[in-house]
């Protein structure tokens, strides 16, 4: 079973790299999964968007000896949902208040998205210390290390048109990690995505 964490600074800590497991099998799921712990990829993040997604973040959940999170959470029904699954943490395309009352009240580490400043600054002022910028291919680089300014205590986590292309460009731009989908499926990508892993 995955393994509760109680702060997402925790769950990062030493982490440069999370991947995203959307849409797949249960099955399939849990096989790049392990994979990506087989990489030494520790963070897999499986997003409950329908009924397929519930069954896929269980299969990875039972499968683990690490922390699972699941991703697309918008509904305090889904936060309790997950974690009454035994997910490790939850985390939302975007911010919303309500959800981190609700994570907070399940026990779930919790990364909710942003992409302005405003969205940041209420992160910070809600007690959050980790964010996902989204989309960060999208907001490129250079919105991260803008970022850095006025919120130097913030942890960015880029999500969002990532790859092992871009990924070291966004974590330079001062993003504490990386968040990456489909590209774990790229059998070129597999080796630079280890070791991206691996750089501290």
């Amino acid at each position: 079973m995955g393994r509760r964490v109680s702060a997402i600074g925790e769950l990062f800590q030493g982490r440069r790299l999370m991947v995203i497991l959307r849409g797949f099998s249960p099955e399939r799921t849990v096989e790049l999964a392990e994979r990506a712990w087989g990489l030494g990829i520790e963070l897999v993040e499986v997003p409950v968007q329908s009924e397929d997604g519930f069954a896929a973040l269980g299969a990875a959940v039972e499968a683990a000896r690490r922390p699972v999170g699941a991703g697309t959470v918008i509904t305090p029904a889904q936060m309790r949902r997950v974690a009454d699954m035994g997910a490790a943490f939850a985390v939302s395309p975007g911010l919303d208040l309500a959800l981190v009352d609700s994570a907070r009240q399940c026990g779930l580490a919790y990364l909710p998205g942003v992409g302005t400043a405003s969205e940041v600054q209420m992160a910070a002022v809600a007690g959050l210390t980790h964010v996902k910028g989204f989309p960060a291919g999208v907001l490129g680089p250079g919105w991260f290390r803008a970022m850095r300014g006025p919120f130097p205590a913030m942890n960015f986590v880029a999500t969002g048109g990532i790859d092992a292309g871009n990924a070291t460009g966004f974590l330079d731009a001062g993003a504490a990690a990386v968040a990456v989908g489909s590209a774990l499926e790229d059998a070129e990508q597999l080796p630079l995505l280890a070791r991206i892993a691996g750089e501290k």
